[in-house]
């Protein structure tokens, strides 16, 4: 028989080589346990928290991102550029006509993701000229584009058959200017006015649209602090006079390091504080091409994943100086700017969107405006017959099942698995979890001690387009009806998260006293 010393020595010597070989997955899948009835309460965000942006450009037709399936096509923006933002790249532009924002299938599957804000915006309103003739007249020098009345009536219909609320910025360029460059309100009282006229009103409004990038926004030549603070002056008197009632956003910007001038600048008069995040630029400006695993490992990175909570902690503090006690929202926000990555219109990019969502409400952000609805590679649906992508689906379960109140799951001690908690939509007692397992070799599980239902997204495959919830493929049906999003029953125990997998998961037995 072996002495206890020749054990002890032998267990040492098995250690010792393990720790050489460096960290193992366990034999066991890692998991979380947690207790849904005692979860406290963290906080609570507008009901509008889900919203999505439409592109002043898709309103009055004109050259935006040229789509990636579409380069060396016989199409160039180079032959009209009028409508190109200084300083780009004509050939990442291409033509597009008018939304149909009448379209069915755009209005259902809107209203589905109903109540939203709507914002119409974007880099190109800067320049935009509001036609309120009744015609069709070219935009007046100083202008680059323009809106007519029954484009903006068709908006303001379909937010009005959608349920959302109209958030708007305005005319900024030259052709809004006096001969001493001071900016004058004419052309958005227009806009204000035809608003109210055609049965709208403006819920909120930003002056202008990323105030930090002056240049390619169609400012006046040398813009800066100074400049936007005169004109912020000059926005605020007219806005409190013409819709006393619309909340007024800003700065809007979408770098960090120019939000402190801008905002010290405005002197405080902000009834909201936004700003945008992108996570990076897309390859279609950058020029970088990742290969797929670089690709997909930068997604699902926790560096990648986190880097939206460094950039709300920049604003919430820039908040707490400038402007305290305001609601923070961010006004415009995909995965990258540019018009978005090939692959943000797969299932990889919902990883990505849902963890943004749970740790934006968490941190107290109000509203969450995506850009865009149906533009570009980002769009939550297809732009060509506006198909749902992976991310509409994403939106629409957190639509259907994460209440307004943020709850407090507790720190997640395994890697790659995080964890959001909400009240559940529309049943008192009830809690609503999202399980994001973003490793992509190895299943997670949750213990919860109680029954639950199970409503797993997942995909043969991170850059497919279409996704599956509980095994069964999501698509629309006949007349573009929505699919019931049912939730599979799952008895008490562990409950298995596989890898490169988002469940969300109904307790609506969990009697949690912080869910009224």
């Amino acid at each position: 028989m072996r002495s206890k010393n020749a054990v002890r020595l032998a267990v040492l010597a098995l250690s010792i080589g393990l720790a050489a070989l460096g960290p193992s997955e366990p034999a066991s899948a890692a998991g979380v346990s947690l207790a849904p009835t005692t979860m406290t309460r963290l906080g609570a965000v507008d009901e509008r928290f889900i919203s999505y942006n439409i592109e002043m450009v898709e309103v009055t037709g004109g050259y935006f991102w040229r789509p990636y399936d579409d380069y060396g096509g016989k199409s160039s923006a180079r032959s009209a550029p009028e409508n190109v933002p200084a300083g780009m790249d004509p050939s990442l532009y291409a033509w597009r006509k008018p939304i149909d924002l009448s379209q069915p299938r755009l209005r259902k599957l809107a209203a589905a993701l109903g109540p939203a804000y709507l914002r119409v915006s974007g880099t190109w309103a800067n320049s935009t000229w509001f036609d309120d003739s009744g015609g069709h007249t070219a935009p007046p020098v100083g202008f680059k584009s323009a809106l007519t009345r029954e484009q903006w009536k068709g908006v303001v219909e379909f937010a009005r058959a959608v349920d959302a609320r109209l958030v708007t910025s305005f005319a900024i360029s030259a052709g809004t200017r006096d001969a001493r460059g001071v900016w004058m309100p004419d052309n958005a009282a227009a806009l204000i006015a035809a608003t109210r006229s055609l049965g709208g009103q403006l819920a909120a409004a930003e002056f202008m649209n990323e105030p930090d990038l002056p240049a390619i926004g169609g400012a006046p030549s040398g813009y800066d602090a100074a400049s936007f603070g005169r004109d912020i002056a000059v926005f605020q008197s007219f806005l409190e006079q013409s819709s006393p009632s619309t909340i007024f956003l800003g700065p809007g910007t979408t770098r960090k390091e120019a939000a402190a001038s801008l905002l010290q600048a405005s002197g405080g008069v902000f009834d909201g504080l936004s700003w945008h995040h992108y996570g990076t630029v897309s390859q279609r400006c950058s020029k970088k091409v990742p290969t797929a695993a670089a690709r997909d490992e930068q997604a699902l990175s926790d560096a990648s994943l986190s880097a939206v909570e460094q950039s709300a902690a920049v604003y919430a503090a820039l908040r707490d100086k400038y402007e305290p006690g305001r609601p923070l929202w961010i006004t415009e926000t995909a995965a990258a700017a540019c018009g978005g990555n090939p692959w943000d219109s797969t299932f990889l990019d919902s990883f990505r969107y849902l963890d943004q969502l749970g740790r934006m409400a968490r941190h107290g952000v109000q509203v969450v405006i995506h850009n865009t609805l149906a533009a570009s590679d980002y769009g939550l649906l297809d732009e060509k017959d506006f198909a749902p992508r992976p991310n509409y689906w994403a939106a629409l379960l957190w639509r259907t099942l994460m209440g307004g109140i943020v709850l407090d799951p507790g720190p997640s001690s395994v890697p790659r698995l995080h964890l959001y908690a909400h009240c559940l939509r529309g049943r008192p007692g009830g809690v609503a979890l999202l399980a994001i397992n973003a490793d992509r070799d190895h299943s997670r599980f949750l213990d919860l001690g109680m029954a639950a239902s199970r409503y797993r997204l997942t995909a043969d495959d991170l850059a497919d387009t279409r996704v599956r919830l509980n095994g069964q493929q999501l698509g629309l049906g006949a007349g573009d009806d929505l699919p019931p999003l049912a939730g599979e029953a799952v008895a008490a125990g562990p409950l298995d998260l596989p890898p490169a997998s988002v469940t969300f998961v109904a307790i609506v037995d969990a009697g949690n006293a912080a869910c009224p």
